[in-house]
């Protein structure tokens, strides 16, 4: 994401990534490493992976980041018991120094990232040192919030991007000569992703590191409800505090790039026949007969090339949805935005599909989920008689132009990844 340009308001200074005592499993306490991370706490598809990541080890850290008990209260409470007896145990244990911590992950089809793990300091979009492109759901955060003040941690990092200022740059010489050293941890989790990680302690690279970033803004690639959930609680703690700073991973993705992929949604309760009886005349409806999802979401593709377009699921075939009827998006698309947040497939879908013609509040968690696996969202559907709606990845020239003009996407509309594997380095607030 080139995301060291123009912004919203110029900033008043850069990024502050500063060090921290990383809490890390101890090895020798637990099955595996791989056994006790999880994917961020909004990709774990529920209770299907919840429950395997649960049965995978008595550690894992979703039993942090995803509690379970009769209420939110509950739930927390049991997070902020179950943290503070893994530390007493020694489950958990902190460095013995702060630092920076360089973490690579890279798959076997030729995926390399690596980034930088640290306490960021909090920001305000108004700022322009941290750009967030989507919306966030007022309950999730409250519900993130309540959490991290029940543990007094930050759980997981969020991950950020920004462009470098090319291979000499401190923090670029720092990272990669770290990874050439042997690292803290390494470890390959079931997704066939390798994972290592090393600390930076010494005063003269942290110092150069922090010079580097102090040049740049960066781009909320994942983690948005997180980053509000951090500006949520710096507000309700007198600063200075330990709540000035969350945890991050920041990634320079003019090395690095990311992928982008969709987010879809799952309509509980509403049968793909309903769906598709409603949007009679208001855009064009093609059955893909005899087709596997990996061509469904070519035919998908090619379809996202010409506007907007969209693959409902969930009655055994895939229906093409494209062509939405340029009246209905008059009357339903607000007409005080750029045109390319205007033609954005979330904004139609939300606009016009969601809250006009199916009437369902997007942010009613009885009424829809919004699922990254692609696979795991058909498949929902199919079991529970509700519809996927599967999306088209938005281009990431898109997302950085819209950002910088301080203008957000709808909520959910992208998925940036690799996205860093939960459970490696945690940051406890009192340390």
């Amino acid at each position: 994401m080139n995301t060291a340009g123009h912004s919203p308001a110029t900033p008043r200074r850069g990024l502050d990534l500063t060090p921290f005592r990383g809490l890390r499993y101890d090895p020798d306490r637990v099955g595996s490493l791989a056994a006790v991370t999880s994917p961020p706490y909004d990709v774990v598809v529920r209770p299907d992976g919840l429950h395997h990541l649960q049965s995978a080890d008595p550690h894992n850290i979703v039993r942090l980041i995803l509690p379970q008990a009769g209420t939110p209260t509950a739930r927390n409470d049991q997070a902020a018991d179950t943290l503070r007896r893994w530390l007493a145990e020694g489950v958990l244990t902190a460095d013995p120094e702060p630092g920076l911590y360089v973490y690579e992950q890279r798959d076997g089809d030729g995926m390399l990232q690596r980034g930088l793990i640290g306490a960021l300091r909090v920001s305000d979009p108004a700022e322009g040192v941290v750009l967030p492109h989507e919306d966030v759901m007022p309950h999730v955060v409250a519900d993130r919030a309540a959490l991290m003040r029940a543990t007094s941690a930050n759980l997981e990092p969020l991950l950020l991007t920004y462009r470098g200022n090319g291979s000499t740059a401190a923090t670029t010489v720092v990272v990669e000569r770290a990874a050439e050293q042997p690292p803290l941890l390494c470890t390959t989790t079931e997704d066939g992703f390798s994972h290592r990680l090393w600390a930076v302690t010494d005063p003269a690279d942290l110092a150069g590191i922090r010079e580097d970033l102090s040049q740049h803004q960066a781009l909320i690639a994942d983690g948005h409800h997180r980053w509000a959930t951090y500006r949520r609680l710096r507000a309700e703690h007198p600063s200075p505090s330990a709540w000035d700073y969350g945890l991050v991973l920041l990634v320079d993705t003019a090395r690095y790039p990311l992928r982008v992929r969709a987010i879809h949604r799952l309509l509980h309760g509403f049968p793909v026949a309903d769906a598709l009886s409603a949007l009679d005349g208001l855009f064009r409806v093609r059955r893909l007969e005899g087709l596997r999802l990996p061509d469904a979401l070519e035919t998908l593709a090619d379809a996202a090339c010409a506007g907007n377009a969209f693959l409902l699921a969930g009655d055994g075939s895939f229906h093409l949805v494209d062509r939405p009827d340029p009246g209905l998006l008059a009357r339903t698309v607000p007409a005080d935005r750029p045109a390319a947040w205007r033609t954005l497939d979330a904004t139609v879908l939300h606009a016009a599909l969601l809250e006009h013609v199916w009437h369902i509040p997007e942010d009613d968690p009885t009424r829809i989920a919004y699922i990254h696996d692609t696979a795991a969202t058909v498949a929902k559907a199919e079991r529970d008689g509700g519809t996927a709606v599967l999306l088209h990845p938005v281009r990431e020239d898109v997302v950085r132009e819209l950002a910088r003009q301080g203008v957000t996407m709808p909520r959910k509309s992208t998925s940036f990844g690799p996205k860093p594997a939960s459970g490696l380095v945690l940051r406890a607030l009192d340390l």
